[in-house]
Order: C-alpha cells, then sequence, then structure tokens
C-alpha cells in the first residue's frame, strides 16, 4: 500500500505561524530554542505539513549547532536538494519531496563515520512519532529501525551538500 503525502489547504490550515514561516517561506527558527534540538526519545520525524516520514531518531546527532540534526534520511527519496544562494553563500537547501515543505539545509561537516552529512533542520518543519505510537498513527513499517541489533537506519544519504562547511542553519 503507497501513500502520498501532499499539502493540501487542510494542512496548511493547520499550522502555527512559525511552521508556516518556516515550510513555506524558507523560514530558519532560533538554534537552543525549538523542540527538538536536545530531544532524545526514539521516533521518527515527518512532515509537519504531509505526514512524510523523513528522518529517524536512530541517525539523529548532537551537532552542537543547536538545530535538530541527522546523518541522512529515513528513505533516500524522502528529501530533496537545491542550491540555495541567500545570505551571500551556497547552501544546499532540503526540502521534503512529498509537499515541497522546507525543512533546512545539509552540510558536508557530519559524522565521517557515518557518510559526513549533517541534515540540519528546523523543528518546526517537523512533527515527532515515538516509536510506541508508530502503528497507531500509521507508521509501523519503520519499527523494525528501532529492534534490537537494527542499528542505525539502512537508508542512504542524499545529494551531497554544496560547498559550505558552516555551522549555520536554515
Amino acid at each position: 500500500m503507497s501513500t502520498e503525502y501532499s499539502k493540501t489547504p487542510e494542512s496548511l490550515a493547520h499550522l502555527t505561524e512559525a511552521q508556516h514561516r518556516v515550510t513555506q517561506s524558507a523560514g530558519t527558527e532560533p538554534a537552543y530554542d525549538n523542540a527538538y534540538w536536545n530531544h532524545h526519545e526514539p521516533g521518527i520525524y515527518v512532515d509537519v505539513v504531509s505526514g512524510q516520514p523523513l528522518f529517524s531518531s536512530t541517525d539523529k546527532y548532537d551537532s552542537r549547532t543547536g538545530w535538530p540534526s541527522f546523518t541522512k534520511p529515513i528513505e533516500p527519496a524522502a528529501v530533496t536538494t537545491k542550491l540555495d544562494r541567500a545570505l551571500f553563500m551556497n547552501r544546499t537547501e532540503v526540502r521534503s519531496s512529498g509537499a515541497d515543505s522546507h525543512l533546512g539545509h545539509v552540510f558536508d561537516d557530519g559524522p565521517a563515520a557515518a557518510g559526513g552529512l549533517r541534515y540540519c533542520m528546523n523543528s518546526a518543519a517537523l512533527r515527532f512519532v515515538p516509536v510506541a505510537e508508530l502503528e497507531q498513527q500509521g507508521y509501523g513499517e519503520y519499527r523494525a529501525l528501532f529492534e534490537p541489533g537494527a542499528g542505525p537506519s539502512t537508508a542512504s544519504s542524499a545529494a551531497p551538500p554544496a560547498e559550505s562547511t558552516s555551522k549555520e542553519q536554515s
């Protein structure tokens, strides 16, 4: 069974002002003043607009930037990337593939052992689904990521980032 993840007028109507600014206008929330920068509960992070699964807590790490950071998306096709030339620098913007929501940016200064990428995301673009609620919320297929011996998710990383090793966020 395939799920279609997209942006609808109804999904946009349920967004807070901050969620709308981040996902629809490529905004950025403050470092260390967002919901998931220091969140450690096992589960998955989905697009706040469409519900599309984007990242797993098994790939989350402390990048010391004040934003939630991941080594890779939950599935390679979950995100798309594009060159962002705003702020007088080249960065690689990360968007959800289903609803085209702005999520953050990807940089090439992540943990080398995990592929070297840092997906630096805005909490306002994400909704967290705890492991205990995966089946109830329709994400049961991701439970295997949290079974003993599963380790970090097996999804490969998306396109490599543009030339930037800045610790700046989206």
